[in-house]
């Protein structure tokens, strides 16, 4: 369970540190390269989500960076992304919750969940490999 719960926080905290990047790539491209805003949204979002993959693969997870992880690693966020619009929907529209209070209480059923996922999608990854190694020396 402690390891869990180390990578649970270690999880949080790349969130953050994402969060952060992503704003600051949209700002420099938003104002100082002087592309639209949603062009700016992309590179921001794609540039934060190769950084998400490598900072939960090696200091997260701490499983090898694969091809294969990298390439399923966007279902985690496309997942999230979901689960939050639903959850905002649900919450907000049949539960009427404050719609500026609502995505606070979204995030604590999509933040384990996509832990939980991430830790799949990227330690699984990992496994296929070991197990592709040890099999091609028997």
């Amino acid at each position: 369970m402690p390891l869990i719960r180390s990578e649970f926080i270690k999880f949080v905290i790349v969130g953050g540190i994402n969060t952060i990047h992503y704003y600051l790539v949209y700002m420099f491209i938003l104002h100082l390269v002087g592309f639209h805003y949603f062009t700016a949204h992309i590179i921001g979002f794609v540039s934060s989500l190769v950084g998400s993959f490598f900072l939960n693969t090696l200091y997260t997870y701490k499983v090898k960076a694969t091809w294969a992880a990298f390439l399923r690693f966007p279902l985690t966020q496309l997942f999230n992304t979901t689960a939050t619009a639903v959850l905002l929907f649900l919450l907000v529209e049949q539960l009427h919750i404050n719609s500026s209070f609502a995505p606070m209480v979204a995030v604590l059923f999509t933040l384990p969940a996509t832990f939980i996922l991430t830790g799949r999608v990227l330690k699984q990854s990992c496994k296929r490999k070991k197990l592709s190694y040890y099999s091609s020396i028997k």
